[in-house]
């Protein structure tokens, strides 16, 4: 009977450290073919920069033409002064039948001179003008694209970059090489 309960103590005794030395620690730490997830201290990050722009639209009244006015607001009064004082001088000038004739001539005369003398020196010069306008880029600062981290794992030293700062440890997978975790 003792042999027996030392017989089937000893077969359970070899089942299980049989079971325990399946998956022993050394396989755990990167020695076997499993991966696993642990933890690396990381001793530096470093933030990489990119200059960011920004459009902005810049528009401007630039000259397209110019166009001549004649002011033509008092030419109608000259001619109409320069009719009135032609009559009076043709008809001074005339006698008898003549004067009807020489009062209209007069004031023919005098409308013809009053105008062009109300024309002139009376031009004016209009620019016309356009808005153009253009995108055009302007800086904006810097801004943080990546960051360059520097990590020990089990005293050796690993470089990666992330699109975030991973803080004091950072979370890595470890096989047959060691690589930050997803």
């Amino acid at each position: 009977m003792k042999r027996l309960v030392t017989t089937l103590t000893l077969v359970t005794a070899i089942a299980a450290s049989t079971s325990a030395l399946a998956n022993p620690p050394w396989a755990r730490h990167g020695y076997g073919h499993e991966s696993y997830i642990d933890y690396a201290r990381v001793t530096s990050v470093r933030p990489l920069y990119r200059h960011a722009y920004r459009p902005q639209r810049v528009c401007r009244d630039v000259p397209v033409g110019r166009e001549v006015y004649r002011d033509n607001g008092h030419q109608a009064a000259g001619t109409l002064l320069g009719a009135v004082i032609g009559g009076v001088l043709g008809n001074t000038v005339g006698k008898g039948d003549g004067r009807k004739a020489a009062t209209v001539v007069g004031a023919v005369v005098g409308g013809a001179i009053g105008n062009r003398a109300s024309a002139g020196g009376r031009d004016e010069v209009r620019t016309a003008y356009a808005r153009r306008c253009h995108t055009r880029s302007v800086y904006a600062g810097d801004r943080v694209v990546a960051y360059n981290v520097t990590y020990r794992y089990r005293g050796d030293i690993y470089r990666t970059r992330m699109d975030h700062d991973p803080g004091r440890r950072l979370r890595v997978r470890v096989d047959d090489r060691v690589r930050p975790a997803e």
